[in-house]
């Protein structure tokens, strides 16, 4: 059998010949391995037997070589394989690797021809897993596979490079690992042996870095587009391998990142002379890449007709609601000096537009910072631009003081030549979620909105001002705030009405998961990231995704809300406030299952920090997370600090809805510090904030806070009153997590309360409270109920006489300490949570150690699968 191995320059060839030789049905054979154009063709051939011929590069055979192949292939002995690879662009002619005279295969000799194809996405992305881990991102991976046309040997080395780089290595990585030496050797050598008249043909092709039509090539190479010139010269770069053609006929570089080394290497000239070309061709397509010609018309040095390019193409774009093509377009075209300054006040707003809707960019701010400063620019202009720059601060940089004074002087600039762009910028200070200002101050700002929005007459400005109203009355507990919601235009064709729509569905689902209300909340998602597709708004779609986890884990959807979260905070590196939620829940996961360490990561990564970029609603939730944590750590100072802390902050925001994921451990903590009148304070402002108002969660959250004043001054009977309410309140509104709490903790004040007649019932109660903790994934929860249990059960009833043998196998206990210790918990902790000495728990966690043979205490996993496990499966 004989079989030709045809592939490009890098496809992998030779591997391909490495691969053959190691297979098991050819290990006993005998191998020759012929390197062609070495001049050393085999001799030393057995004479029978079978025997496997591996000829690489015949392209490169010298005239002995062919011959002594041709000898060998036309007079074959029994028994013998061959596989030949070469390079078909350098072969004397097409399908003809022997040469031009036909070879005279014996009658019984197979024959047959293979192509190695590049690699394709799927391939290239099993190499970037193999050269660099986990730091190799899909997009990493789609871009090596654009710029290498998928030739292995490239991506090979582009990998070579990256491997030394630091951090997740994404598009921007790629592109910046320059072009392999082997690459541009190639390319550079195969262009030198062309006629030098052929070479603009390759030099326009870099140019353009585009396939396209011969004629278009021509064009810009400067050669005649008719007749038999131009046909001898693409002829000619076909024909050595300079370019090729894809399946509709048009030129390009086989690779595409070779254009790159021939664009290096041309005179600036010359290289001026061929965008201005490019430029041309461009310019007469229908319908025109304006995106193409603007770079085109840069490189050519035509200023005025690149701002204009630019220009054209970033609105192009917008109106499609590819906004961060605008955004990436204008960052580089408003950061070159040469930009006019005309056209910069033009397309400024058109950049801090786009970057509102979209995904946060540094580059941006920066840029808008500069222009802001320009006396240059009329003050509307600049006024504008501070609004955006303001909104880009506050929603995706997270520095939110700048973000607050750079709305509040937009709003005095724009007031007077702008009133629609004003109320935008006072709509926006009108919004609660500010770490800063009081209820009273937003109100204020709201008032104020909407008189400029009606003196405006902008339909879109009275949406921007209506969605974020109704957000305000969502939080201040008015429940014409659905009535307002229902308002908003959901079938306009305006790009920034349905924007303004889109943002406000979703500020108001956030506010709506924050109040309790989960069907409303879920319904207005679903509206929301609808309007937000239709729109192209990134911004309000991803804060609409942040909502949906913190949704999800009130609602106890768990299963794979880690993995959820995870994911998200990976696609939003760059974006603290959009991904403070997802890193809430998952502090607040962490605590559940016990792995303190982690969930104080979490807390205090990100915005999820206390900092001055963190929302109020999420400060509070945050701080509820924190003092709990230093409870159960028993570090009473922690725990008091942070709920005074916290507790100032929401007085002074005034937004009483936002303390029932704060209240009950802010009491609990200031009462277990001893300061109960200071507690009773508290609850006492709780309950005055949310009188009358439509706060499902937060009134839920009172009964638990008076339950947990009730308790800590021993008033067991009351606190099984206030406790049970809560239950049945987190029952009503499905939040199975929080209702668990509150029966656990009415089962144990009945327990505490000594009475025979409860001791049944509460028993029952802390056993399916165990359960259903397990069920939702919270460890740490379960372990410390089924503790509790033990606590009031009889000796007699908790182990008959004699000890269990259970031989290799963890024992009940054994396995419930080894659970915790995976989890990080240190061993005075989990002797808290078991009601055990911390002397019994090293015990515990040696035995598991030895019975598991882990090598450390976080190597501890049971025989069984933990609670832990299945929360996240």
């Amino acid at each position: 059998m004989l079989v030709f191995a045809e592939g490009a320059a890098g496809t992998g060839k030779s591997h391909l010949l490495r691969r053959l030789a190691k297979l098991p049905e050819a290990a006993d054979a005998p191998k020759i391995v012929w390197m062609c154009g070495t001049g050393s063709p085999p001799s030393d051939v057995p004479d029978d037997g079978p025997v496997l011929l591996l000829v690489d590069d015949l392209h490169r055979a010298s005239a002995a070589e062919s011959h002594r192949l041709r000898e060998m292939l036309e007079d074959p002995r029994p028994g013998l394989a061959a596989v030949v690879t070469y390079r078909p662009e350098e072969s004397v002619g097409p399908g003809l690797p022997l040469g031009r005279t036909p070879v005279r295969y014996p009658a019984d000799l197979a024959v047959l021809r293979h192509r190695v194809d590049p690699w394709d996405l799927e391939q290239v992305g099993e190499a970037v897993a193999e050269a660099i881990g986990e730091r190799g991102t899909p997009e990493a991976a789609a871009r090596l596979l654009e710029q290498s046309g998928g030739v292995a040997q490239v991506v090979v080395d582009v990998l070579t490079v990256l491997r030394d780089t630091d951090g997740r290595c994404t598009q921007r990585e790629v592109d910046n690992a320059g072009v392999p030496v082997r690459l541009a050797e190639l390319v550079l050598s195969r262009m030198a042996a062309l006629p030098e008249k052929h070479r603009a043909l390759v030099w326009a092709a870099a140019v353009l870095d585009e396939p396209v039509p011969g004629p278009e090539l021509l064009a810009v190479a400067g050669l005649p587009g008719k007749g038999k010139e131009g046909r001898a010269a693409l002829t000619a770069v076909l024909t050595g391998a300079t370019l090729t053609t894809d399946g509709e006929g048009r030129y390009l570089l086989p690779v595409p990142l070779a254009a790159v080394a021939v664009r290096d290497h041309l005179p600036w000239p010359e290289k001026q002379k061929l965008h201005a070309r490019a430029a041309r061709v461009i310019a007469r397509r229908q319908p025109v890449d304006w995106t193409v010609l603007a770079r085109h018309r840069k490189e050519a040095g035509q200023v005025r007709g690149w701002a204009r390019a630019v220009e054209q193409a970033a609105r192009k774009a917008s109106e499609a609601g590819r906004h961060q093509e605008v955004i990436t377009l204008l960052e580089r075209a408003l950061a070159s000096p040469v930009m006019p300054q005309q056209a910069r006040g033009c397309l400024a707003p058109m950049l801090a537009r786009s970057a509102v809707v979209s995904l946060r960019s540094d580059q941006t701010v920066e840029v808008l910072s500069q222009l802001v400063e320009d006396d240059s620019l009329p003050v509307a202009v600049r006024g504008e631009l501070r609004l955006d720059l303001g909104l880009l601060l506050h929603n995706q940089v997270g520095r939110t003081d700048a973000g607050w004074h750079a709305l509040e002087r937009a709003a005095e600039e724009l007031r007077d030549q702008r009133a629609d762009l004003a109320a935008r910028a006072m709509a926006a200070l009108a919004m609660p979620q500010w770490p800063k200002g009081s209820v009273d101050q937003h109100l204020s700002w709201l008032r104020r909105a909407e008189e400029a929005a009606a003196a405006s007459g902008s339909e879109a400005a009275r949406v921007a001002v209506a969605g974020n109203r109704a957000s305000l009355a969502l939080c201040c507990g008015d429940p014409k705030a659905w009535q307002m919601l229902e308002q908003l235009p959901t079938d306009s064709s305006d790009q920034d009405v349905i924007q303004h729509t889109a943002r406000g569905l979703c500020n108001a689902a956030d506010a709506a998961v924050w109040l309790g209300h989960y069907d409303r909340a879920a319904e207005l998602l679903a509206a929301g990231l609808e309007q937000s597709a239709r729109s192209g708004a990134q911004y309000a779609a991803h804060m609409g995704l942040g909502a949906q986890l913190l949704l999800e884990w009130n609602t106890g959807r768990w299963s794979g809300l880690v993995a959820r979260c995870e994911s998200f905070i990976t696609e939003t590196p760059d974006m603290p406030v959009i991904s403070a939620d997802a890193r809430m829940v998952l502090g607040l996961h962490a605590l559940a299952q016990g792995a303190w360490g982690r969930a104080d990561e979490w807390f205090k990564a990100g915005a999820a920090a206390l900092s001055e970029g963190t929302a109020a609603p999420l400060a509070a939730a945050v701080s509820g997370g924190l003092i709990r944590l230093a409870l159960a750590r028993q570090d009473m100072n922690t725990a008091l600090g942070e709920a005074e802390r916290a507790w100032e902050r929401l007085t002074a925001k005034g937004v009483w809805a936002w303390a029932a994921d704060l209240a009950p451990w802010a009491v609990e903590a200031t009462a277990r510090a001893g300061e109960v009148a200071k507690a009773e304070a508290m609850t006492a402002a709780y309950t005055a904030g949310i009188e009358g108002r439509d706060f499902p969660v937060a009134s839920a959250a009172l009964h638990w806070t008076r339950a947990v004043l009730e308790e800590s001054k021993g008033s067991w009977k009351a606190a099984v009153i206030h406790y049970r309410r809560a239950a049945a309140a987190f029952g009503h509104i499905r939040r199975p997590y929080s209702q668990t709490m509150m029966t656990e903790a009415a089962a144990r004040c009945e327990l505490a309360t000594g009475s025979t007649a409860v001791r049944t019932q509460g028993l029952t109660e802390l056993t399916t409270c165990a359960q259903t903790y397990a069920v939702l994934g919270a460890a740490w929860d379960a372990a410390r109920v089924r503790a509790e249990l033990r606590t009031h059960q009889p000796a007699d009833e908790r182990r008959p006489r004699g000890r269990p043998s259970y031989r290799d196998q963890l024992s009940p206990r054994e396995q419930e300490v080894a659970e915790l210790a995976a989890t990080g918990l240190t061993n005075r902790e989990i002797a808290s949570t078991l009601h055990l000495s911390p002397r019994t728990v090293e015990q515990h966690i040696a035995r598991a150690m030895q019975k598991l043979g882990a090598p450390s205490r976080t190597a501890l996993i049971g025989p069984t699968t933990s609670a832990s496990q299945a929360g996240d499966a």
